[in-house]
């Protein structure tokens, strides 16, 4: 039986060893490595499908299981014909397992063999997700992509903690594998963990390339530690991970981290930041960030980044723009999520250029030092 998801190799950075790929999925290819927004509650927060489409030209978005058995449920969504029918989406989606979510409950949740019981964070009622339920709800979701139920230690944690989480999670993995009940059509990833112990890390990686899964992600970084340590433990770890298989790195989206990211040899990433510094009138560009809410551009006539052909800098000025954040009208977090994602989006065609001219490293520091981040690392 052909696995639903595939990943195809088209090139490797002779400076870098980055990989320049495809993923191909049962809702169309993604061009790897890729930036996918993320729409928590099936939604990229202010951006409609269309949007996301044309504008944006987004291959893949993820939502949230969590999230979405809590609201609307997953009884709505199953009668709706599935998510990507439900949300009117019809490029790949990811869906995380929501052991993140869980994880950030902290004190509401009591981790068990068996699984994980907490609370509802909208109405206190009782839940209790095990791996067969998770794979049982993704199921119904009917993503293209499906995570494996995990647990993420918090930063930091102990050994001796850290090695009993990773082992359980292992294990969960292999029962989610013998629950997943759609294999030709989603394919489902297993999540490499172990906090910041190398050993750990390692056995993870070797414990779930076992299962022979068509896809892997490390979990349980860049969650609060030091940039050096992310780094560490990025480029320590996806060396490890299958080379045949997609390799993804979750909850990353700054610009720096995506190039970091991509250098180490992974395919994905995702991230709510460009979305919700948007909200906090921050946009990217590519001279550095800038807050556009400030009082230095009430009478700035200029578009948010003028080497960039986005649909908000085509046609408005950070002037405008910082009116309608400081009015707390809607336009302006639209315009700039719209800014923001397609930026990121122009960062990775410009990351997979340089994959294919050899040039990723020196692209690196020229960015680096245009964007106004330390060139030390």
């Amino acid at each position: 039986m052909k696995p639903a998801v595939t990943y195809e190799l088209i090139h490797k950075c002779k400076q870098t060893g980055a990989r320049r790929g495809v993923i191909h999925t049962p809702h169309g290819d993604i061009q790897t490595p890729v930036f996918m927004p993320v729409g928590t509650q099936a939604t990229v927060k202010s951006m409609t499908p269309d949007e996301l489409k044309n504008e944006i030209d987004a291959k893949i978005i993820l939502s949230n299981t969590y999230h979405l058995y809590l609201r609307p449920g997953e009884e709505v969504i199953q009668e709706a014909g599935g998510l990507h029918k439900f949300m009117n989406w019809n490029r790949a989606i990811l869906t995380d397992s929501g052991g993140f979510q869980v994880f950030s409950l902290s004190g509401l949740r009591k981790i068990t063999e068996e699984g994980v019981e907490f609370r509802s964070h909208l109405d206190g009622r009782k839940i209790v997700f095990t791996p067969e339920s998770v794979m049982h709800t993704e199921n119904i979701l009917g993503s293209d992509i499906m995570m494996a139920f995990d647990e993420c230690c918090p930063y930091p944690s102990t050994y001796d903690y850290t090695k009993k989480s990773m082992e359980r999670t292992t294990r969960w993995a292999e029962r989610c594998k013998k629950a997943h009940a759609r294999p030709e059509e989603q394919g489902l990833f297993g999540i490499i963990q172990g906090g910041f112990y190398k050993d750990l890390r390692e056995k993870s990686a070797r414990d779930l390339a076992k299962l022979d899964l068509p896809g892997y992600a490390i979990g349980g970084i860049s969650v609060g530690e030091p940039k050096e340590e992310f780094l560490d433990i990025l480029r320590f770890t996806a060396p490890l991970m299958p080379e045949d298989k997609p390799r993804y790195l979750m909850g990353v989206g700054s610009p720096d981290y995506l190039i970091e990211a991509a250098m180490a040899g992974i395919d994905m990433c995702d991230c709510v930041l460009p979305t919700r510094i948007a909200r906090n009138g921050t946009a990217m560009t590519w001279n550095g960030k800038i807050v556009v809410r400030n009082a230095t551009y009430e009478k700035d006539w200029e578009p948010i980044d003028s080497e960039c052909d986005c649909y908000a800098c085509k046609n408005y000025t950070r002037a405008y723009i910082r009116h309608l954040i400081k009015a707390k009208e809607i336009l302006g977090v639209r315009l700039l999520s719209i800014h923001n994602l397609y930026f990121l989006t122009k960062l990775m065609e410009r990351v997979r250029m340089e994959i294919e001219n050899d040039n990723l490293g020196n692209y690196r520091k020229e960015f680096y030092k245009k964007y106004g981040y330390d060139t030390k690392e």
